[in-house]
């Protein structure tokens, strides 16, 4: 019963820790750079000089490989399971598991091919 008023506060003091320590850290970088005399414009995020593809385009990419990693992974699984004396749940979940890393995989690759164009 207790255990609630103890979990609660202690999660959101972990979050703003982790926030606190990120800007307060962030912040004493910079103003130390400031004073070695480092420009003020490499705080600024603008445009760079590399081209980089639109997030939505690796989101729908990488979303599709990995759909089409699962339906894969389920065809090979009930292939092999007409054909063979596998048993079914771990072939199922393997297949599975292994064609949406390789759809995964295969995403990551084409997307640095984007970055690249």
């Amino acid at each position: 019963m207790g255990s609630e008023l103890i979990i609660v506060p202690i999660i959101f003091g972990a979050i703003f820790g982790v926030f606190y320590l990120y800007f307060s850290t962030r912040n004493k970088e910079r103003l130390a750079l400031i004073e070695k005399g480092a420009d003020a414009a490499i705080f600024v995020k603008g445009k760079s000089k590399s081209y980089t593809a639109p997030i939505w385009k690796v989101l729908i990419l990488n979303l599709s490989l990995l759909l089409m990693g699962i339906g894969l992974g389920t065809f090979i699984a009930s292939v092999l399971e007409q054909y063979t004396t596998i048993e079914e749940a771990p072939l199922y979940v393997g297949s599975i598991f292994l064609m949406a890393g390789t759809g995964l995989f295969l995403g990551f690759n084409m997307t640095k091919n984007l970055d690249k164009e």
